[in-house]
């Protein structure tokens, strides 16, 4: 007999499957469903999904090599590096080399991404508020601190 979830009872009618409590497809769904609000944002500002999420880890200004850029924004290193032809022809990315490690090429962002970014920021953060006052604080921290041990563990795999 399947499981229960509490406040996730299948529509009426609706076979109880696999999927209905697999966990990646249930954070597949609930990645699409709530990044395609905000990335409608995003392109209202000139940016696709992935540009925004490569905007949005370098908006500290601390230099990232590209492999890690690759694993934050979830895409294989060599889309990463044509994304970044691109987003460096646009301006808001430069790529510079590391300091001790020639084969490492670090991405800044640019004057003109931060500024883009210190609008899409607050938006950002105001959507997650609206996404997440749905579930509550303490699940919404609960969540967060399991996403982020799962993703801690599977990295060290």
């Amino acid at each position: 007999m399947p499981r229960e979830y509490p406040g996730t009872a299948p529509r009426p009618g609706a076979a109880t499957q696999f999927v209905d409590a697999y966990l990646p497809a249930l954070l597949a769904q609930a990645h699409e469903l709530l990044s395609s609000e905000f990335h409608a944002v995003a392109a209202q500002h000139g940016l696709a999904p992935s540009e925004w999420r490569v905007l949005a880890t370098l908006a500290s200004g601390e230099p990232t090599s590209i492999g890690r850029l690759a694993q934050v924004v979830v895409m294989k290193q060599p889309t990463v590096t044509r994304l970044l032809d691109r987003m460096e022809a646009t301006g808001h990315v430069q790529r510079v080399p590391h300091d001790g490690d020639r084969r490492i090429t670090l991405v800044s962002i640019t004057q003109r991404g931060l500024e883009l970014t210190e609008k899409l920021v607050p938006l950002a953060r105001e959507h997650e508020e609206r996404v997440l006052a749905t579930v509550g604080a303490r699940r919404a921290s609960a969540l967060k601190d399991t996403l982020l041990l799962l993703i801690g563990q599977r990295r060290d795999v």
